[in-house]
């Protein structure tokens, strides 16, 4: 087979089309989930929720975040695992998880997660129980019956009911059904999924390499193992090699020798153009780390800088925060990573006070002091950084 030789600029439009970030735009939230095959669920909102964050990327201000809300209860989308993808994909996974323990994490974990369950077995038949007579039922009101708690040097230590809950969600017994605030309310996965047949398991990994690749638009064929959504695409595409880039790289045989045409772009750190870091780097030449757990005086471009794109290049980075109670979007800075000409500004610009209007809120450009109706909001309220969300 031809091993396609391209540009680092071939390679960049490959990825921005490939992403939906082009200059036309996806007819609506759909044909956007569909596209990127998943949108990711982070609790982080210091400007919005990053699924809405990156639907508006691709929609612009047309999008209005009601959208989301009614497609997960019409279900035409589903909630997996801190992903939001398109309810036929479930059969995709049905396989999977009838043969749990999980694919793609350390084998030590898998034995881990294994044991565990089998241990904890009489609450999660307490908490399957409780699911089938009184469901939907958020996590705190499900029965902790677990012989051995959870141990976990991070966020999840002893939080049983939850973390039995999520290897459930793996075994296809349970399903998040729906949401109460930031809660997530459980009920038993034959209420909440489409009665699909499972694609068979090899078949429906290659079929995901597929998919993935064709959002991604090249790609590493292996990469480091990664929990939920991998960043590799197997032996899906065609091979291809991209100059001033080491190694070899799979590629979207439909996406080449399109024309292109670029826009200008504010994306969400979480965004799959700039998911996988290294790729980011390699094709991209752009340095990004999101600093929201940094102290504030190490950080170079903000608590939740948004990386900004330009055509097929990522030239800088915006740090913006939503104050929701003072009504306001902040900009703090827009750092240029390369300078910005007469055209990039107006256009850039433009896309901060979409992403204001959007969010209903009154843009201050870095600089420009507070509305005196803001002041005492801001001062009660000096980080409005976070909405708390259970994943």
């Amino acid at each position: 087979m031809t091993v396609h030789e391209l540009s680092r600029t071939e390679a960049r439009r490959i990825a921005v089309r490939a992403q939906l970030l082009d200059a036309v735009r996806p007819a609506g939230l759909l044909d956007v989930v569909r596209g990127l095959t998943l949108l990711q669920i982070d609790p982080t909102a210091a400007v919005a929720p990053n699924a809405d964050l990156v639907a508006w990327s691709r929609l612009g201000s047309p999008y209005a975040p009601g959208q989301l809300s009614a497609a997960l209860e019409r279900r035409t989308l589903l909630e997996l695992q801190a992903m939001i993808r398109p309810a036929e994909d479930l059969a995709l996974y049905r396989a999977e998880m009838a043969e749990w323990p999980e694919r793609g994490t350390p084998s030590s974990w898998r034995e881990y997660h294994r044991s565990w369950v089998a241990t904890n077995d009489v609450c999660r038949r307490d908490i399957l129980d409780r699911l089938g007579t009184e469901g939907p039922l958020p996590s705190r009101a499900l029965p902790d019956t677990c012989a051995q708690p959870w141990k976990s040097s991070g966020w999840s230590n002893n939080r049983n009911v939850t973390k039995l809950l999520e290897l459930m969600v793996q075994r296809g017994e349970v399903a998040v059904a729906g949401r109460r605030g930031g809660d997530r309310l459980w009920d038993l996965a034959g209420r909440v999924y489409p009665d699909l047949p499972a694609v068979p398991v090899e078949e429906a990994l290659r079929i995901r390499d597929e998919r993935r690749l064709r959002a991604l638009g090249i790609a590493r064929a292996r990469g480091p193992e990664c929990q939920v959504e991998p960043a590799d695409v197997g032996e899906a595409g065609e091979p291809a090699v991209v100059a001033g880039v080491r190694g070899k790289w799979r590629v979207d045989p439909a996406q080449l020798g399109l024309p292109f045409e670029g826009r200008a772009a504010l994306l969400s750190p979480f965004d799959r153009l700039v998911h996988d870091r290294r790729r980011t780097t390699e094709l991209f030449e752009y340095e990004y780390q999101l600093e929201m757990y940094k102290p504030a005086a190490k950080r170079r471009w903000g608590y939740f800088a948004l990386p900004v794109l330009y055509g097929d290049r990522l030239v800088g980075k915006l740090d913006a925060t939503a104050d929701r109670k003072a009504g306001l979007l902040r900009v703090g800075a827009v750092h240029e990573d390369v300078p910005f000409t007469t055209t990039m500004t107006a256009e850039i610009g433009r896309e901060i006070e979409d992403l204001a209007r959007w969010l209903g809120l009154e843009l201050v450009p870095p600089g420009q002091a507070l509305p005196d109706s803001a002041v005492s909001a801001a001062v009660a309220d000096p980080g409005g950084h976070e909405t708390p969300v259970e994943r």
